[in-house]
């Protein structure tokens, strides 16, 4: 009798999971933000949830919450309802490094159920235009110069903080961050020489390097920016280090049924083969990337390791 109820048990949960994905969605999704309106992730997730709002024929809406670092938007969907109509788009360095950095409101892996990454962004070694001609030079620079070389972040715990901590710790080059809020400031302290360089995006740099106020030294990726060939990586300039993860992806609350999930994904993989979404993250220097969920719950757990371990060997705290 109790196999007997138990064996219902599975059918009838199996039944009403594949329910709620049949009937899913009937009402606007939110996508939560924890970036700036108008930044590379605002823009390449507005263009997801265009193309997503048409494959499900319901609005798909962006939400920014850009404070504490994204902290606010990842703690404000690990609380959300576990439907599948509040979802986080989220870096993979800084959702990782923030809990290893100070206390936050949100559990990185366990707190989540994870849909496809989204995309991947390019950055780029950017110097003032009388700056150093070569990373090797910036980096001579940087061990004789009292107090080191002094780097523009854009944030707490991002790609960009943590590349360059790693670059010191691999090159024993001595390092200082600055931490912007947004890009413009950031650049103008560049220019004016507050900052020795800083790694900011295709989309922000290419202007002033095109007016000749920045210069541009290396890519931070696998291969060479197409637009740029004879920009040499990171590693084709003598650095070798562990890539930080620059990759963005989405994900629900756990407890999201995975039919739910499954649906998300299904149609937020067909959303990233529109020609409008591949232009936007090309013009704004970022690939697309999908992934599934048991390929991005995998990745989330190596970035929150391999981060912790990295934070703790660099000794970086909150500012």
């Amino acid at each position: 009798m109790w196999k007997c109820f138990a064996l219902l048990l599975v059918v009838c949960l199996a039944s009403g999971s594949a329910n709620a994905a049949e009937n899913f969605p009937t009402r606007p999704i939110t996508i939560v933000a924890g970036t700036s309106r108008g930044g590379i992730t605002d823009v390449i997730s507005r263009a997801y949830a265009d193309a997503v709002s048409k494959d499900l024929r319901q609005r798909v809406v962006v939400d920014n919450k850009p404070s504490e670092s994204g902290g606010e938007a990842a703690a404000l969907v690990q609380a959300a309802a576990p439907d599948g109509y509040t979802l986080l788009v989220f870096s993979g360095a800084q959702h990782a490094a923030l809990p290893a950095i100070r206390n936050v409101g949100y559990e990185p892996v366990q707190s989540f159920a994870p849909v496809t990454t989204l995309f991947t962004l390019v950055n780029f070694m950017a110097v003032r235009s009388g700056g150093a001609n070569s990373v090797a030079q910036l980096l001579q620079t940087g061990r004789t110069k009292s107090g080191g070389l002094i780097f523009g972040s854009s944030g707490l715990g991002s790609t960009s903080h943590l590349t360059a901590m790693r670059l010191s710790s691999s090159t024993n080059t001595p390092v200082r961050p600055v931490h912007y809020a947004g890009a413009a400031p950031m650049i103008a302290d560049l220019i004016g020489g507050k900052l020795d360089f800083t790694f900011v995006s295709y989309t922000v740099a290419k202007s002033y390097v095109s007016d000749g106020r920045l210069k541009l030294l290396a890519v931070d990726a696998l291969d060479r920016w197409p637009d740029l060939p004879e920009l040499p990586t990171l590693s084709d300039a003598g650095i070798n280090q562990e890539k930080v993860a620059s990759w963005f992806a989405l994900a629900a609350p756990a407890g999201t049924p995975p039919s739910v999930i499954q649906r998300l994904h299904d149609a937020f993989v067909r959303a990233s083969r529109s020609p409008v979404l591949e232009t936007a993250a090309h013009e704004n220097g970022a690939l697309i990337t999908t992934s599934t969920a048991g390929e991005l719950r995998t990745m989330i757990a190596h970035e929150v390791n391999s981060t912790k371990t990295l934070i703790r060997s660099l000794n970086i705290r909150q500012q």
